[in-house]
């Protein structure tokens, strides 16, 4: 394992938060300030979070360096943020509403304004791909109770 690969696996300690490409999400983000005030120019820094909230319009990358596209409308003037999505200053990542879309990057919001630009919100949530197999196996039906009822009633 070179150098790169063992970065990349420090980088990623948490798990990242389950959504998709078409959903609406709400990135909250440290931001530090540096503050210079009075005579002796004193600095004090300080840190707030700030929220982005928008659509996620694409993701790129693999592992440790993967990012994500949030598109907003802000003052009627559209507005793009690429985050890393393990990148230790995001406070978190809240999933607002999920899309229903059928493609693998939004690119094409860029152009449409008002309605035009708007997703169709889908009814259900689906399950992401590595708990998949846990849950289909955990589905099995149980022995039915109809043949030990008959039993015990003769």
């Amino acid at each position: 394992m070179n150098l790169l690969e063992r970065l990349e696996q420090s980088l990623a300690t948490e798990p990242a938060p389950f959504f998709e490409i078409g959903d609406t999400v709400r990135v909250k983000v440290r931001v530090t300030e540096a503050r210079a005030y009075g005579k002796k120019k004193t600095e004090e820094e300080k840190e707030r979070i700030q929220i982005f909230e928008g659509v996620v319009i694409g993701r790129k990358g693999r592992k440790g360096s993967e990012t994500f596209t949030v598109r907003k409308i802000s003052f009627g003037v559209g507005v793009e943020r690429i985050f890393p999505v393990h990148s230790p200053n995001l406070a978190g990542i809240d999933v607002v509403r999920k899309g229903k879309v059928r493609r693998a990057k939004l690119y094409y919001l860029r152009d449409k304004k008002g309605k035009a630009a708007k997703i169709p919100e889908r009814e259900f949530s689906r399950i992401p791909k590595k708990s998949k197999a846990t849950t289909v196996a955990a589905v099995k039906e149980p022995p039915s109770e109809d043949t030990s009822s008959s039993e015990a009633s003769e």
